[in-house]
């Protein structure tokens, strides 16, 4: 992806200790204040590793306290109504209490993030190609033709037609779906060791989308870039991370392997999100199984499961049981946060004889 004389300071690393977590986020919390009225815990407790070369996902609806949750980790939440505690060691570093110009010095080399919202994410009167040559002159050693080369470059490969005459462009010339692209090309720029990437694909349509996740996933197998993916869209979870965080009223409720949760979804909202999603494998006219209420139906965790007042097998143990994160007994490295979960299905000790009378069947057959 580089241009000849461009050189990525996150390329360059060393990834020896591919073992060790290189993003480690330990009983992160924020509240935020708001005046003559009680703090809201918007994130309360949560704890993840990411190692080079994974991707992890933050699951949930929206108000489950994801995006938060990355925005805490990146330094970026206004000081003065928020209250930050936990730590979010990159390697050694704590970002939560390293100095503020040590911190802007890694965004962009070491760290990224695509937000959500790409309208207010770009400055709307610079043009595209602007910004993103001026995350390559901060932290590399490219020049000017390098750098827009570049620029072009990273503009062809999210997909963005025409990505000479794009670089031109402002963003109000360009469409809700090719300013999401532009974002992440801004975040590749410097292939960035870590990526923190809030609902990329939001805004694309579904070929596009295929292509933008494609392109994430290359830079995580070719760069070892360890990346978060927050998303509400079970396919994308599905198709790129390796483990998953549901994430419900600001805690993580469940921790899995991708394989492992969609497979034996153990919490009752987990099981609920993948409940309402429509098969193709379903008989014609089954309709789908809603989670009821909205996430506003809601108590505080220190009262009860949060999620008991839309849980269909909540009974009182729910309000004075054990609501810690551990794991669970029935599958060993499964994570769940839950009273009463989901029973694991048992294998059919009865099952159906296999058919010997279809032609070309390998079981043995009548021979005349």
């Amino acid at each position: 992806m580089s241009a000849a004389g461009v050189t990525s300071p996150g390329a360059a690393r060393d990834t020896a200790r591919s073992g060790q977590p290189l993003l480690d986020v330990r009983d992160l919390s924020v509240r935020f204040h708001r005046r003559g009225r009680p703090d809201v815990a918007a994130v309360d407790g949560v704890s993840f590793t990411v190692r080079p070369g994974e991707v992890v996902g933050l699951v949930g609806e929206s108000g489950s306290g994801k995006s938060v949750t990355s925005l805490a980790a990146m330094g970026l939440l206004p000081g003065r109504n928020a209250t930050v505690s936990g730590s979010v060691l990159f390697e050694d570093k704590d970002l939560l209490t390293i100095g503020r110009s040590e911190l802007a010095s890694m965004r962009g080399r070491d760290l990224a993030m695509v937000f959500q919202d790409p309208m207010t994410s770009l400055n709307p009167v610079v043009p595209i190609g602007i910004q993103v040559t001026e995350v390559l002159f901060a932290h590399t050693s490219a020049s000017k033709s390098e750098a827009v080369d570049e620029a072009e470059d990273l503009l062809r490969r999210v997909g963005i037609p025409d990505p000479r005459r794009r670089l031109k462009d402002y963003p109000h010339q360009l469409s809700g779906g090719m300013r999401q692209r532009a974002l992440i090309a801004i975040a590749l720029a410097c292939k960035p060791r870590l990526l923190i990437a809030d609902e990329p694909t939001t805004a694309l349509d579904v070929t596009i989308q295929a292509q933008v996740l494609e392109l994430l996933k290359q830079l995580v197998e070719e760069s070892r870039t360890a990346m978060v993916m927050i998303t509400h869209d079970l396919g994308v979870v599905a198709g790129l991370c390796d483990q998953v965080n549901v994430m419900y009223s600001g805690k993580i409720v469940e921790t899995a392997s991708r394989r492992e949760l969609f497979g034996v979804p153990r919490h009752r909202y987990t099981h609920g999100l993948l409940a309402s999603i429509p098969r193709l494998d379903s008989p014609r006219g089954d309709p789908l199984t809603p989670i009821p209420g909205t996430p506003r139906d809601t108590v505080g965790w220190d009262v009860a499961c949060a999620f008991a007042p839309r849980c269909r097998a909540a009974t009182d143990e729910c309000v004075d049981g054990d609501l810690r994160l551990v794991e669970d007994r029935e599958r060993p490295g499964h994570m769940i946060r839950c009273v009463h979960p989901v029973p694991v299905p048992q294998p059919d000790p009865d099952p159906p004889a296999p058919d010997t009378t279809r032609t070309g069947s390998t079981a043995t057959k009548d021979v005349t």
